[in-house]
């Protein structure tokens, strides 16, 4: 199985959580854009603000590679207007793909109103400008209800006001994994949890991030059925040895 077709190499950290200097913390990053490169993996996944650098390195290597990056990231508490905002920039700017984290905030107060407008608008900007859409749900902060609820509303959303040739271009996404939970519980995907997404998800694809570690781990979510696996460790999950990131 070619596990690197799956990958969404991974590197979202701001210099003040990496503990380094904003041209450190730059230089970490550049050398992901070039691993994802010289790896060939599906893609990168990066902070809107370096999005224009990875399409440039990928562009200047004849790269196949996509660029994804994050909006509203990591708590999701934005307004629409500025997740739209945020997404569009970052569009102009030539990501391939959005992550939206969803307002699971507001999702667990009951505000389903909110949810479902924030899906449908993002949604919609996404598949208009032909790119991939990924609603992150941030089971960590969830039940196994929640997320089994979840996850269906965001596929009532895209399935009501979507074509079907669309469904495979909207994810809904497990984690941030930058979620702090308590007693050193998971803050990213876990088995259980994927089951429930794929089972109240579908047709939509998901795709699992934070706490795949191993190739072990990534070739068991792939069977499962997820689509895409992100992770910060990449290259080490796909040459078969345990990445030392905690995402």
């Amino acid at each position: 199985m070619n596990v690197k077709s799956y990958l969404d190499s991974t590197y979202l950290k701001t210099a003040e959580q990496a503990g380094l200097s904003e041209s450190e913390n730059e230089i970490i990053a550049e050398g992901f854009v070039q691993e994802a490169i010289d790896e060939d993996f599906k893609l990168i996944m990066i902070r809107p603000n370096r999005v224009e650098l990875a399409k440039k390195m990928i562009f200047n290597a004849n790269s196949k590679v996509q660029v994804g990056t994050v909006i509203d990231f990591p708590e999701g508490k934005s307004s629409i207007a500025d997740k739209l905002e945020e997404a569009l920039q970052c569009i102009q700017n030539g990501a391939d793909e959005l992550d939206f984290v969803c307002n699971y905030t507001a999702f667990k107060n009951g505000n389903e109103v909110l949810i479902k407008e924030e899906i449908l608008k993002g949604t919609q900007l996404g598949l208009e400008h032909h790119k991939i859409v990924k609603w992150i749900i941030e089971v960590a902060a969830l039940n196994d209800l929640q997320i089994a609820a979840f996850s269906a509303l965001i596929k009532d959303v895209v399935v009501a006001n979507f074509k079907e040739e669309n469904f495979e271009s909207v994810f809904v996404k497990s984690s941030t994994g930058f979620y702090k939970t308590e007693n050193n519980l998971p803050n990213g995907a876990t088995v259980s949890s994927i089951k429930i997404m794929l089972e109240n998800a579908s047709p939509l694809l998901v795709k699992a991030a934070g706490g795949v570690r191993t190739y072990q781990e990534a070739i068991e979510m792939i069977r499962l059925g997820v689509k895409r696996i992100g992770t910060s460790g990449a290259k080490a999950i796909a040459s078969g040895q345990e990445p030392s990131s905690q995402y």
